[in-house]
C-alpha cells in the first residue's frame, strides 16, 4: 500500500497504519502536485529509512530545474499535455537508464485524452523497453467537475476492471512493476484485487472525510492494508 502525504505528521500516520511505501505530494499543486523542497525533506527525515520513500515532481511540462534529495527512491512526473509532443519519450527514456537512484516513475494518466498525455499505452510501451522499471497508473481529473457528476471519478471509471488486470498481467510478465492510483476507495480497491499490482496507491481513503486536502488517518491506512493483506498480495512491496 502506497500513501501520499503531504507533511511530516501525515508520514508518521501512514507509517503507524502500516502503509509500505510513503509517498510526498502536494493535492493543492494537482493530481501529481510537487511538495516544497523543505517538506520532502521532512517526510524523509519522520520516515528515517524505516520505509521507501517517492515523491511527485509535478508535471512534465512543468519541470523545474534542480537536484532532487537523494534519499528519495522514486520520483514522478505527470504527463499532462505532452499528448502532441514527442521528446517525453526520448527524455525520460535517458533518465530510466541511468542506475542512480531516485528511480524514474512513468506515470500515465487513465483520462489521458482529457489530460492530453500521451495514452496508458504508450507509457506502457515505454517501461517495456527498461525492464525493472515502474509504471503508475492514475487518473489527471480529480474534482466534480467531470463527466461522470460525481465528487470524485475513479480508475474505473476510465478503465474497464478486465482490462486494468490485463495490463498488470503483461507490466507482470514485461518485468514491470506497476502502481495503481486514482481515487480508489475500499470498494475500488476490492474490484481490483485480482489485477494484483505491485502498490495500491491512495489519499483521499485515507484522508478524513474522504476529502484529499484533509489529512492522513492511521487507522484507515491500517483497515486498507488489512485489506490488502489479507488476500496476500502487495507485501513484497515494502521491501523494494
Amino acid at each position: 500500500m502506497l500513501v501520499s502525504v503531504r507533511s511530516a505528521a501525515e508520514a508518521l500516520s501512514a507509517l503507524e497504519g502500516g502503509a509500505a511505501l510513503i509517498d510526498v505530494k502536494e493535492p493543492a499543486n494537482g493530481p501529481l502536485g510537487r511538495a516544497e523542497p523543505r517538506v520532502i525533506q521532512e517526510v524523509l527525515a519522520a520516515v528515517a529509512g524505516r520505509r521507501p520513500v517517492s515523491a511527485a515532481l509535478g508535471e512534465w511540462r512543468e519541470e523545474v530545474a534542480g537536484s532532487t534529495n537523494p534519499g528519495l527512491r522514486y520520483i514522478k512526473w505527470g504527463l499532462a499535455g505532452c499528448q502532441r509532443k514527442s521528446d517525453w519519450r526520448c527524455r525520460l527514456g535517458k533518465l530510466l537508464e541511468k542506475p542512480d537512484r531516485p528511480q524514474v516513475v512513468l506515470a500515465a494518466y487513465a483520462d489521458w485524452e482529457c489530460a492530453q498525455a500521451p495514452s496508458v499505452e504508450e507509457v506502457f510501451a515505454l517501461a517495456c523497453e527498461h525492464p525493472g522499471s515502474v509504471m503508475l497508473v492514475d487518473t489527471h481529473c480529480k474534482d466534480a467537475n467531470n463527466p461522470f457528476h460525481k465528487n470524485r471519478p475513479t480508475l474505473l471509471d476510465w478503465l474497464p476492471p478486465a482490462w486494468v488486470e490485463d495490463l498488470c498481467r503483461r507490466a507482470r510478465a514485461a518485468g514491470v512493476r506497476i502502481a495503481l492510483a486514482g481515487s480508489l476507495g475500499v470498494a475500488e480497491i476490492g474490484v481490483l484485487l485480482p489485477a494484483r499490482p505491485d502498490w495500491f496507491a491512495v489519499r483521499g481513503a485515507v484522508c478524513a472525510t474522504g476529502d484529499r486536502h484533509q489529512t492522513v488517518q492511521s487507522e484507515l491506512v491500517r483497515q486498507l492494508v488489512q485489506l490488502v493483506d489479507s488476500l496476500g498480495i502487495c507485501k513484497s512491496s515494502s521491501k523494494v
